[in-house]
């Protein structure tokens, strides 16, 4: 019942990620809730072992209908990777209680932000080229690899803000350029509890199917009804973020 309740849960995370990020939200707490005497690192390091795939083939749909910044994600990407390596082992050592109590204001700001802005990530204009896009990108890709590595909710809605707010991209091309990244931030944590054995490889393949299967579904919608769409999908999955971790941080 555990491992069909955890297919069902990766599904659904699949599919949240697929569009706007977010499955994070599903899928950790049902590990934590299906086997709550395993230690959390395992926990986290199988869900990456799942979200990793998703991700893989939603960026492969994106990619077929959406031209993106190679030159500077591809930058990003390997700066994510580290990033991730670094902050998965960094929670190995360390607790993330202060993370765990910030995370819903930070998440707060960025939606009551994005609502205030109601053209915001509607239309697509780069604000930045050459060199400068390269840092910025560059940037973004390691601070928000960090970010997973050592904690991880939330990761896929805040790369799509910062693409849109700070690089000028549409939700669109944000959620695209966005599985790039995550893809790479995935596979540096994974390797990292991988390697110090906190990953139920097992679990993680059967969950990997059932996200692979939501990731498909979403990233069709999304490609379907575009930056308006995903848009909308944003706001309602911050806005669940912000209650969920709310909850988690204070009142759990």
């Amino acid at each position: 019942m555990e491992w069909a309740w955890m297919a069902l849960a990766s599904l659904t995370a699949g599919f949240m990620d697929a569009i706007v990020g977010g499955g994070g939200l599903v899928l950790v707490p049902a590990l934590f809730a299906a086997f709550p005497d395993t230690a959390g690192a395992t926990l986290l390091g199988t869900n990456k072992s799942a979200s990793v795939w998703g991700t893989a083939a939603s960026a492969a749909q994106y990619l077929r209908r959406v031209r993106l910044p190679w030159r500077s994600l591809s930058v990003a990407a390997v700066l994510a990777f580290g990033g991730s390596l670094a902050g998965a082992w960094v929670v190995t050592w360390v607790p993330t209680d202060a993370l765990r109590k910030a995370l819903p204001v930070v998440l707060g700001a960025l939606l009551l932000y994005t609502l205030a802005r109601k053209d915001l990530g509607l239309t697509h204009q780069p604000r930045f080229t050459g060199k400068a896009e390269l840092a910025a990108t560059g940037a973004v890709g390691l601070l928000l690899g960090f970010y997973d590595g050592i904690f991880g909710p939330g990761t896929g809605s805040f790369l799509i803000f910062l693409f849109v707010r700070w690089l000028g991209h549409d939700f669109l091309h944000a959620s695209a350029s966005a599985k790039v990244i995550n893809i790479m931030t995935n596979l540096g944590a994974l390797l990292l509890f991988g390697l110090k054995g906190h990953v139920i490889w097992t679990l993680g393949l059967a969950m990997a199917v059932a996200n692979i299967s939501g990731s498909l579904i979403g990233t069709r919608l999304a490609l379907r009804h575009g930056a308006g769409f995903v848009r909308g999908a944003f706001i309602v999955v911050v806005s669940a973020l912000i209650c969920k971790t709310a909850y988690d941080a204070f009142l759990r």
